[in-house]
């Protein structure tokens, strides 16, 4: 794992893959399966790896954490970054905190929680947490009442979060009022489009944003890779083309679940065995593996495909 201090110049530089998490069927965690994930992924270029939603980190216990942390940091190879996920309670994130200070890891991502916080709670809860950590944080936004964007920009200005993983839904992206607002106040290069694929193109080209968070690009770390290159030097036909990859399978996550498809997509392209998701959540229905597992295979040979022409060259 990379333990090197985090700069912001290392959002822009590698699209930031959010993996499902390997567990055996009693729910213990799997490192086997996991590693096999995690060399797939590295495989493909792809250089910061995000445990957070997709790896159901929402319902982790405590009593797992420090395990969870030390399997990562083993797995990873040594120019990958791993960010692990707290939260989304106070309470949760406290003794998790405390855990992250014993440990190399140079930022944790907050967990959103809806409801019972306040602006003012968000920023008091977080400049603690940082400092018992003694890391500064990632925030994920999914809700604009969740904080304004004034406390958002003093969060950053005094480092208590390093990068800002934005992911409020717009049926239009380009129209997007709260993040013009915050990156008045806030550099793009730490704000990472943190929704998957479809809204990517539009916050990097429209609104300057760093990267963005990627789950289908788990399977397809080439294609991933390809497409943030082909964004940042303009070359707009081939990214459409490998954009244009990757639609099926976040269509069938939107409209399904995004974290249970991905969880058995990865399944079903025999990268790893990804075993059960950890309760509250649970498979897909039956009804629809073949479309997942269809979709999935059309997007693993397009990954075979570019990861060949790339070993020919």
């Amino acid at each position: 794992m990379n333990i090197s201090p985090l700069s912001e110049s290392e959002f822009a530089a590698t699209v930031m893959a959010v993996p499902p998490l390997a567990r055996r069927t009693d729910f213990t965690l799997d490192a086997q399966q996991n590693r096999k994930l995690i060399r797939h992924i590295e495989a493909g270029g792809v250089r910061t790896l995000l445990y957070g939603g997709n790896a159901n980190l929402y319902h982790v216990p405590v009593s797992e954490y420090r395990e969870l942390l030390d399997l990562l940091a083993d797995s990873a190879g040594p120019n990958t970054r791993v960010i692990p996920a707290i939260g989304p309670d106070y309470g949760k994130m406290l003794d998790e905190a405390r855990i992250l200070s014993t440990t190399s890891y140079r930022t944790a991502m907050v967990l959103p929680l809806a409801g019972f916080t306040t602006p003012q709670g968000i920023e008091d809860g977080l400049t603690r947490i940082a400092d018992i950590a003694g890391i500064p944080l990632t925030l994920y936004i999914k809700h604009e009442d969740y904080v304004d964007v004034d406390t958002l920009a003093r969060l950053v200005d005094r480092g208590t979060l390093i990068a800002v993983k934005y992911a409020i839904v717009r049926e239009h992206p380009e129209h997007d009022d709260y993040l013009r607002r915050l990156l008045q106040s806030v550099s793009p290069s730490r704000v990472i489009s943190g929704m998957g694929e479809r809204p990517a193109l539009v916050h990097l080209r429209d609104f300057g944003l760093a990267a963005w968070t990627t789950g289908s690009g788990c399977i397809a770390p080439h294609a991933v890779t390809a497409l943030l290159r082909a964004v940042k030097t303009g070359q707009s036909d081939q990214a459409q083309r490998l954009y244009d990859a990757f639609m099926p399978l976040e269509t069938l996550r939107d409209k399904i679940s995004l974290i249970r498809v991905l969880h058995d997509a990865v399944t079903f392209s025999k990268i790893a065995d990804m075993g059960p998701l950890l309760p509250l959540l649970s498979s897909t229905p039956a009804g629809h593996h073949a479309k997942i597992d269809m979709e999935t295979q059309a997007l693993l040979a397009f990954e075979h495909h570019l990861a060949a022409q790339r070993t020919i060259r």
